[in-house]
């Protein structure tokens, strides 16, 4: 089987997508990570359109996987650790419905597998208050970002917010999460 056929996609909202983009960069199994706007109206929307508040766009990242070498359900694990889930239409400083918590699925397995994450983590009481992230279908309103927010904390690790916000997500994933770091 080829790697090609074995490619599944993830596309999730936490926050801001230059954190979550600068962790699954580090997963194994995740051959791509794209960040970009999904769950809009705007379509081809800009930074500026979505930081706005007015497209109903969510900053999200766009990944590609090998369901062999990491499952859906373990990216998602990874992601309900990287951010707070409880927090509607923000993460942190962060505010707006841009920054909501957002699972974008591909397929009803998808969906079922999402809704099985949260409705365990809500058994097991992870979060002392009420899970909000929203699970919906993607329906093809996914854009990519522009090409200066693809790779920003590589690209600008000197830059306050990736200094204060991303490295220490970052450090919390490869501390937490090391079965799951590439090699």
């Amino acid at each position: 089987m080829s790697d090609e056929m074995r490619s599944e996609t993830v596309t999730i909202g936490g926050g801001c997508f230059w954190c979550l983009e600068a962790v699954y960069r580090e997963v194994a199994g995740v051959t791509s990570v794209v960040a970009g706007y999904a769950g809009g109206i705007v379509p081809h929307p800009t930074y500026a359109q979505v930081c706005s508040g007015n497209t109903g766009h969510a900053e999200v990242v766009q990944m590609q996987f090998d369901p062999l070498q990491i499952s859906y359900a373990e990216l998602l694990e990874i992601f309900f650790a990287l951010h707070d889930p409880t927090q509607l239409n923000r993460q942190g400083h962060d505010i707006g419905t841009q920054y909501r918590s957002v699972i974008f699925t591909h397929s009803q397995a998808q969906h079922d597998s999402a809704c099985a994450v949260i409705n365990r983590l809500r058994e097991e009481k992870i979060y002392a208050e009420p899970i909000v992230t929203e699970v919906a279908p993607l329906n093809d309103n996914y854009w990519p970002a522009e090409a200066d927010h693809q790779a920003y904390f590589l690209q600008h690790p000197e830059q306050r917010y990736c200094q204060f916000v991303i490295a220490p997500k970052l450090a919390q994933f490869r501390k937490n999460f090391t079965d799951y770091l590439r090699t």
